[in-house]
């Protein structure tokens, strides 16, 4: 057996041994992502309970809360679509609760037709809802139209900072004084990204390609010697 065909067989058998790690790693990662989406699946279904006093993203996001207060008719639209819908806005509004905080609530969508018409003040309410803190922005999303009260982000903190409110969200899944035309938009998982399996695919079929053609490079190696 050659130096030549030695090097490359070990060449060979490191590459496929790494690719298959990387697959399997992946298949390791996929079972991990999905057994946390049946946990927050739980946890987003649990009862619902107070508002903590200090919230924080690590501990708190997609908790179930209910709060009660009034809607001052503070808002922000958010723009957006609904399949077979239509574009229109999601609705941040200001929530008064009993206790005299100032949160924001995501109501739900309405059609860009029929946002003017939606009443969004109220006097006594009651929402239940999930925590969130969106992360939807970056370095390309537009500032906000102040002239149109449109917003290009969900993204909390700078929301809140225009309505003096504190900077997180409360997902509405119930909202007993949502108008008709105002459509909720309960939290789930859909927004956690779960491409593991196609990783996995991608790897393998990687590690496949690559034993082909070490087995073709060691054949074409051993009959040029022969």
């Amino acid at each position: 057996m050659s130096f030549r065909f030695l090097s490359a067989a070990v060449f060979g058998v490191t590459g496929l041994a790494i690719l298959l790690w990387l697959g399997f790693w992946q298949v390791s990662r996929l079972e991990w992502k999905l057994d946390l989406i049946d946990r927050i699946n739980a946890q987003m279904q649990n009862a619902p309970g107070p508002l903590p006093q200090d919230p924080s993203p690590q501990d708190d996001r997609f908790r179930p809360v209910v709060a009660s207060g009034r809607f001052t008719g503070e808002h922000v639209a958010v723009l957006s679509s609904l399949r077979d819908a239509g574009p229109g806005v999601r609705i941040i509004a200001v929530l008064e609760t009993d206790d005299g905080r100032r949160i924001l609530v995501d109501r739900g969508f309405v059609l860009e037709a029929r946002r003017g018409s939606v009443e969004l003040t109220a006097g006594s309410v009651e929402v239940v809802g999930n925590m969130d803190w969106p992360a939807d922005s970056d370095s390309f999303t537009p500032a906000p139209d102040m002239a149109r009260n449109l917003w290009f982000s969900r993204e909390a903190a700078p929301i809140a900072a225009q309505l003096g409110a504190e900077p997180f969200l409360v997902v509405a899944r119930e909202d007993s004084a949502a108008p008709p035309d105002l459509l909720t938009q309960p939290m789930d998982t859909a927004a956690l990204k779960n491409d593991h399996l196609e990783y996995a695919i991608t790897w393998f079929m990687l590690a496949a390609v690559w034993a082909v053609m070490t087995t073709a490079l060691l054949w074409r190696i051993r009959r040029s010697e022969d």
